[in-house]
């Protein structure tokens, strides 16, 4: 069997992930901080790939990224396209992540006592040492919830990744698009296997996940403390 789609899965959700993590944490960062009149606009265009269909969320990238959209006409400019490649894979499953480690992020904001960053402040504390040193540590058990989260998302993303990156076997077929394909095929004894495969995966995160809820806090504390 076949196992370039596990590879290609894990590769792009780790990858995925890592971008939705830094973007989520800046939005959440900027929105925590953030009263304004559009802050509840923002929030909602943040999200809505998490309430969007999957095949809707698809379709808006491929006119984006499309050679005759926004993106995808700079992109034709400097001579690169993404369309049907594994980078527009990662685009799309980053976009599906991010709503969840950016909701997270700013759940786990919120719930940070400010007078803690203001006393930060009255010490002479810059703003990077504030949110390095206390708002980052204070917040991390949620954040790494939604780091957990957002890479079981990106692991199982189907819609937007086949309508951005098509299904090339060696390339861009996801353990997702494997299923699908699988099914339509016939072969539902390959198909079998990669839900086994998927469940597995997905059952091992949530458990480093139930972990690191039960144990995060001791284990960041102690290594603060040292």
């Amino acid at each position: 069997m076949d196992l370039t789609p596990l590879w290609i899965s894990l590769k792009t959700a780790f990858t995925a992930t890592l971008f939705a993590f830094f973007l989520g944490i800046l939005a959440a960062r900027c929105l925590a901080f953030y009263d304004g009149k559009w802050r509840g606009l923002l929030d909602g265009l943040f999200i809505m790939p998490l309430v969007l269909p999957p095949t809707v969320v698809g379709y808006l990238l491929l006119v984006l990224f499309g050679r005759n959209g926004p993106i995808g006409r700079i992109l034709e400019a400097l001579g690169a396209s993404v369309l049907f490649s594994w980078p527009a894979a990662v685009i799309a499953a980053t976009v599906v992540a991010f709503p969840i480690m950016y909701r997270t992020a700013l759940g786990a904001f919120e719930q940070v006592d400010y007078n803690l960053l203001s006393a930060a402040r009255t010490l002479k504390a810059s703003e990077w040492d504030i949110f390095r040193r206390v708002l980052i540590p204070l917040a991390w058990p949620g954040i790494a919830a939604g780091t957990v989260l957002s890479f079981a998302r990106a692991l199982g993303e189907f819609g937007a990744t086949l309508m951005l990156a098509g299904n090339i076997p060696g390339k861009t077929q996801t353990i997702p698009i494997a299923i699908y394909f699988a099914v339509e095929g016939g072969r539902r004894e390959a198909a079998a296997l990669w839900v086994l495969i998927i469940i597995t995966i997905s059952l091992l995160t949530l458990w480093g996940l139930n972990y690191w809820s039960r144990n995060g806090n001791f284990l960041f504390s102690h290594g603060g403390r040292r």
